[in-house]
C-alpha cells in the first residue's frame, strides 16, 4: 500500500502496535524498515514525514492488518 501524508504520526503507530504480524515499510532504493521495531519507527516517521515519504510502501504480514490501515485511511479521507 503507496502511503502519502502521514498527520496523525500517533496513531499510524497505534495501529502499527496492533498487527498481530510484520509491519514493514520500504523505499524505492531497497531500505526495509521494520515497523514492529521502536528504533525503525523513529527512522521510518522520519523518512515518511521527509521528502521523499511518498516513494514508500507499507506491507503487512497479515492481511487483517491491512485491514486496520485501509480504514484508517477511508476514515481520514471521509472525513477530512
Amino acid at each position: 500500500m503507496k502511503l502519502t501524508k502521514i498527520e496523525q504520526v500517533n496513531e499510524f503507530l497505534s495501529i502499527v502496535d496492533s498487527c498481530k504480524g510484520d509491519v514493514t515499510l520500504r523505499s524505492l532504493d531497497g531500505d526495509i524498515f521494520n515497523l514492529k521495531s521502536k528504533l525503525s519507527q523513529y527512522i521510518a516517521i522520519a523518512a515518511l514525514l521527509g521528502q521523499h515519504g511518498d516513494e514508500l510502501e507499507l506491507f503487512c504480514s497479515d492481511s487483517s492488518d491491512e485491514g486496520k490501515f485501509m480504514h484508517c485511511c477511508i476514515a481520514r479521507t471521509a472525513w477530512g
